[in-house]
């Protein structure tokens, strides 16, 4: 079957490892959960890890199909700062600069279409060429579910079967060393075209994790 995810800003890592399977399921019928990945990313500055959150107008048992962003504050310019800063001086951000800034200078309002759009231009990048396929209803939680599975909380914990530290060159890793569980924008402006290399590594031995764990 088909792995089954849920929406994301600038996915983690372990996220698009699933996303080299020649198919995919985006739920599209689930309940908006704060503090996710759904509206949460992870990048390396240089004073480590930041979180970068996108603000939304979250309602009671709304659907992540309905969930809108809040755009009172200019939290498009202050991520795209925050991601100038910490990858302008990597080896590839010039590169693919251009094909990301446009998603922090014009207005989305739907927090589902924008991380949609925004992995698609990713996958362009990356050469990744998945059918994603949004469900129709609300799935039923499964064994080794990755929309619970891929969380921000789920990769501290001792047992985490998505955890890939194989090291890659990193900014400032000569400061903290190698940082694992970044954003896959870390190792798209750090690894160029040899990133989905990487990706299919992690998505090997994530399989292999999960299958140990039946």
């Amino acid at each position: 079957m088909a792995p089954l995810l849920s929406t994301a800003y600038l996915p983690p890592i372990e996220y698009f490892a699933f996303l080299t399977e020649d198919e995919i399921r985006l739920e599209y019928c689930e309940h908006f959960q704060k503090q996710s990945f759904r509206s949460r990313a992870v990048i390396l500055t240089a004073n480590g890890p930041l979180v970068l959150s996108i603000p939304v107008i979250h309602h009671e048992k709304e659907l992540i199909s309905e969930t809108q962003i809040k755009n009172i504050t200019p939290w498009q310019r202050t991520h795209w700062r925050a991601i100038e800063s910490a990858y302008g001086s990597s080896p590839y951000f010039l590169y693919y600069q251009d094909m990301l800034r446009p998603f922090y200078e014009q207005p989305f309002s739907s927090l589902f279409e924008f991380n949609t759009q925004l992995t698609k231009t990713l996958l362009r990048l990356l050469n990744m060429k998945p059918e994603i396929r949004r469900t129709e209803d609300f799935e039923p939680m499964q064994e080794h579910d990755l929309r619970a599975l891929i969380h921000p909380r789920r990769k501290y914990e001792p047992d985490y079967p998505l955890r890939y530290d194989e090291p890659y060159y990193q900014v400032f890793s000569d400061k903290f060393g190698f940082t694992p569980g970044l954003s896959v924008i870390d190792l798209l402006f750090n690894l160029g075209p040899d990133a989905i290399h990487y990706l299919q590594k992690a998505h090997e031995h994530f399989k292999a994790s999960l299958g140990r764990q039946q």
